[in-house]
Protein backbone atom coordinates (compact mmCIF):
# COMPACT_ATOMS: atom_id res chain seq x y z
CA UNK A 1 0.00 0.00 0.00
CA UNK A 2 1.34 3.45 -0.90
CA UNK A 3 0.44 7.07 -0.28
CA UNK A 4 -0.56 9.46 -3.01
CA UNK A 5 3.09 10.50 -3.50
CA UNK A 6 4.02 6.86 -4.16
CA UNK A 7 5.70 6.49 -0.77
CA UNK A 8 4.95 3.15 0.94
CA UNK A 9 2.40 3.51 3.74
CA UNK A 10 4.86 2.15 6.31
CA UNK A 11 7.61 4.63 5.37
CA UNK A 12 7.87 7.38 8.00
CA UNK A 13 8.07 10.94 6.70
CA UNK A 14 11.56 11.57 8.08
CA UNK A 15 13.15 8.77 6.02
CA UNK A 16 13.99 9.08 2.34
CA UNK A 17 13.39 5.43 1.47
CA UNK A 18 12.51 2.04 2.92
CA UNK A 19 16.10 0.84 3.16
CA UNK A 20 17.15 3.87 5.18
CA UNK A 21 14.27 3.30 7.57
CA UNK A 22 15.09 -0.39 7.92
CA UNK A 23 18.80 0.23 8.52
CA UNK A 24 18.04 2.93 11.09
CA UNK A 25 15.63 0.65 12.95
CA UNK A 26 18.15 -2.19 13.02
CA UNK A 27 20.91 0.11 14.24
CA UNK A 28 18.65 1.36 17.02
CA UNK A 29 17.78 -2.18 18.06
CA UNK A 30 21.41 -3.33 18.08
CA UNK A 31 22.34 -0.34 20.25
CA UNK A 32 19.51 -1.24 22.62
CA UNK A 33 20.64 -4.86 22.75
CA UNK A 34 24.16 -3.64 23.53
CA UNK A 35 22.84 -1.79 26.58
CA UNK A 36 21.10 -5.01 27.63
CA UNK A 37 24.38 -6.91 27.36
CA UNK A 38 26.06 -4.25 29.51
CA UNK A 39 23.24 -4.50 32.06
CA UNK A 40 23.55 -8.27 32.41
CA UNK A 41 27.33 -7.99 32.12
CA UNK A 42 27.43 -6.27 35.50
CA UNK A 43 25.56 -9.17 37.08
CA UNK A 44 27.80 -11.72 35.37
CA UNK A 45 30.82 -9.84 36.75
CA UNK A 46 29.32 -9.92 40.27
CA UNK A 47 28.67 -13.64 39.83
CA UNK A 48 32.30 -14.27 38.80
CA UNK A 49 33.71 -12.29 41.74
CA UNK A 50 31.54 -13.92 44.42
CA UNK A 51 31.89 -17.40 43.00
CA UNK A 52 35.67 -17.10 42.98
CA UNK A 53 35.63 -16.10 46.66
CA UNK A 54 32.93 -18.58 47.81
CA UNK A 55 33.65 -21.64 45.69
CA UNK A 56 32.41 -24.31 48.10
CA UNK A 57 29.34 -22.34 49.16
CA UNK A 58 28.25 -21.78 45.55
CA UNK A 59 28.68 -25.48 44.83
CA UNK A 60 26.66 -26.52 47.89
CA UNK A 61 23.94 -23.91 47.31
CA UNK A 62 23.40 -24.77 43.64
CA UNK A 63 22.31 -28.28 44.67
CA UNK A 64 19.06 -26.74 45.92
CA UNK A 65 18.12 -25.61 42.41
CA UNK A 66 16.03 -28.05 40.35
CA UNK A 67 18.15 -28.94 37.32
CA UNK A 68 15.19 -30.63 35.63
CA UNK A 69 13.11 -27.47 35.74
CA UNK A 70 16.07 -25.40 34.56
CA UNK A 71 16.64 -27.80 31.67
CA UNK A 72 12.94 -27.72 30.80
CA UNK A 73 13.02 -23.93 30.62
CA UNK A 74 16.17 -24.07 28.49
CA UNK A 75 14.46 -26.35 25.99
CA UNK A 76 11.31 -24.20 26.01
CA UNK A 77 13.23 -20.99 25.25
CA UNK A 78 15.36 -22.59 22.53
CA UNK A 79 12.20 -23.97 20.91
CA UNK A 80 10.55 -20.54 21.16
CA UNK A 81 13.48 -18.98 19.31
CA UNK A 82 12.92 -21.47 16.52
CA UNK A 83 9.22 -20.64 16.28
CA UNK A 84 10.03 -16.91 16.36
CA UNK A 85 12.37 -17.36 13.41
CA UNK A 86 9.74 -19.43 11.59
CA UNK A 87 7.18 -16.67 12.16
CA UNK A 88 9.45 -14.13 10.49
CA UNK A 89 10.13 -16.53 7.63
CA UNK A 90 6.41 -17.11 7.17
CA UNK A 91 5.80 -13.37 6.82
CA UNK A 92 8.62 -13.17 4.28
CA UNK A 93 6.82 -15.88 2.29
CA UNK A 94 3.46 -14.14 2.62
CA UNK A 95 1.89 -16.82 4.83
CA UNK A 96 0.10 -14.79 7.51
CA UNK A 97 -1.69 -17.78 9.05
CA UNK A 98 1.51 -19.72 9.64
CA UNK A 99 3.17 -16.60 11.03
CA UNK A 100 0.35 -16.19 13.55
CA UNK A 101 0.57 -19.87 14.55
CA UNK A 102 4.30 -19.61 15.18
CA UNK A 103 3.94 -16.37 17.10
CA UNK A 104 1.23 -18.02 19.20
CA UNK A 105 3.50 -20.97 19.96
CA UNK A 106 6.26 -18.54 20.95
CA UNK A 107 3.87 -16.84 23.37
CA UNK A 108 2.84 -20.19 24.86
CA UNK A 109 6.49 -21.12 25.37
CA UNK A 110 7.14 -17.81 27.12
CA UNK A 111 4.15 -18.46 29.36
CA UNK A 112 5.41 -21.96 30.19
CA UNK A 113 8.79 -20.49 31.10
CA UNK A 114 7.23 -18.06 33.57
CA UNK A 115 4.97 -20.73 35.08
CA UNK A 116 8.01 -22.94 35.72
CA UNK A 117 9.83 -19.99 37.32
CA UNK A 118 6.76 -19.36 39.49
CA UNK A 119 6.97 -22.88 40.93
CA UNK A 120 10.73 -22.54 41.42
CA UNK A 121 10.36 -19.23 43.20
CA UNK A 122 7.48 -20.51 45.33
CA UNK A 123 9.64 -23.37 46.55
CA UNK A 124 12.48 -20.98 47.40
CA UNK A 125 10.10 -18.72 49.33
CA UNK A 126 8.75 -21.72 51.24
CA UNK A 127 12.25 -22.93 52.12
CA UNK A 128 13.46 -19.47 53.17
CA UNK A 129 16.14 -19.42 50.46
CA UNK A 130 15.77 -15.70 49.87
CA UNK A 131 18.15 -12.80 49.20
CA UNK A 132 20.06 -10.96 51.90
CA UNK A 133 18.47 -10.49 55.33
CA UNK A 134 15.39 -12.48 54.28
CA UNK A 135 17.41 -15.70 54.07
CA UNK A 136 16.39 -18.14 56.82
CA UNK A 137 17.40 -21.57 55.49
CA UNK A 138 20.00 -23.47 57.53
CA UNK A 139 20.73 -26.51 55.40
CA UNK A 140 23.66 -25.28 53.29
CA UNK A 141 27.31 -25.63 54.31
CA UNK A 142 29.59 -22.66 53.75
CA UNK A 143 29.60 -19.00 54.68
CA UNK A 144 26.89 -16.57 53.56
CA UNK A 145 24.78 -18.82 51.29
CA UNK A 146 22.35 -15.93 50.95
CA UNK A 147 24.85 -14.42 48.49
CA UNK A 148 24.20 -17.22 46.00
CA UNK A 149 20.44 -16.82 46.23
CA UNK A 150 20.72 -13.03 46.01
CA UNK A 151 22.56 -13.42 42.71
CA UNK A 152 20.15 -16.15 41.61
CA UNK A 153 17.10 -13.94 42.17
CA UNK A 154 18.69 -10.85 40.65
CA UNK A 155 19.79 -12.62 37.48
CA UNK A 156 16.75 -14.82 36.92
CA UNK A 157 14.37 -12.08 38.09
CA UNK A 158 15.77 -9.53 35.66
CA UNK A 159 15.65 -12.15 32.93
CA UNK A 160 12.03 -12.89 33.85
CA UNK A 161 11.16 -9.20 33.47
CA UNK A 162 12.62 -9.35 29.98
CA UNK A 163 10.48 -12.40 29.22
CA UNK A 164 7.41 -10.41 30.30
CA UNK A 165 8.48 -7.59 28.00
CA UNK A 166 8.86 -10.09 25.19
CA UNK A 167 5.36 -11.45 25.81
CA UNK A 168 3.88 -7.98 25.49
CA UNK A 169 5.85 -7.18 22.34
CA UNK A 170 5.13 -10.51 20.65
CA UNK A 171 1.44 -10.12 21.47
CA UNK A 172 1.52 -6.69 19.82
CA UNK A 173 3.22 -8.23 16.77
CA UNK A 174 0.45 -10.83 16.59
CA UNK A 175 -2.19 -8.11 16.51
CA UNK A 176 -0.37 -6.23 13.76
CA UNK A 177 0.20 -9.44 11.80
CA UNK A 178 -3.49 -10.31 12.04
CA UNK A 179 -4.34 -6.84 10.70
CA UNK A 180 -2.15 -7.48 7.68
CA UNK A 181 0.38 -4.76 8.48
CA UNK A 182 3.34 -6.98 7.59
CA UNK A 183 4.27 -8.49 4.26
CA UNK A 184 7.29 -9.70 2.33
CA UNK A 185 8.06 -6.03 1.65
CA UNK A 186 7.75 -4.83 5.26
CA UNK A 187 8.32 -6.87 8.41
CA UNK A 188 10.99 -4.84 10.22
CA UNK A 189 9.14 -4.57 13.59
CA UNK A 190 8.68 -8.34 13.63
CA UNK A 191 12.34 -8.89 12.77
CA UNK A 192 13.47 -6.55 15.56
CA UNK A 193 11.19 -8.35 18.02
CA UNK A 194 12.89 -11.56 16.94
CA UNK A 195 16.32 -10.10 17.70
CA UNK A 196 15.17 -9.13 21.18
CA UNK A 197 13.69 -12.56 21.83
CA UNK A 198 16.86 -14.31 20.68
CA UNK A 199 18.85 -12.21 23.18
CA UNK A 200 16.48 -13.31 25.95
CA UNK A 201 17.13 -16.90 24.89
CA UNK A 202 20.92 -16.47 24.73
CA UNK A 203 21.07 -14.90 28.20
CA UNK A 204 19.22 -17.87 29.68
CA UNK A 205 21.58 -20.27 27.92
CA UNK A 206 24.36 -18.65 29.98
CA UNK A 207 22.34 -18.49 33.20
CA UNK A 208 21.39 -22.16 33.15
CA UNK A 209 24.91 -23.64 33.41
CA UNK A 210 26.22 -20.86 35.65
CA UNK A 211 23.48 -21.35 38.24
CA UNK A 212 22.22 -24.90 37.80
CA UNK A 213 25.26 -26.87 36.62
CA UNK A 214 28.03 -25.73 38.96
CA UNK A 215 30.48 -28.55 39.48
Amino acid sequence: MTHADNRPAHLAHHFTDVEQQKDSAKLGMWLFLLTEVLLFGGLFAAYAIYRSTHIDMFYNAHKFLDVRLGALNTFVLIFSSVTMALAIRSVQLGDRRKALVNLGITLVCAGIFLVVKYFEYSHKFHMGQLPGKFYTFNGIAGSNPHIFFSIYFMMTGLHGIHVLGGIGTIGWMMVRTAKGEFSADYYTPLELTGLYWHLVDIIWIFLFPLLYLIG
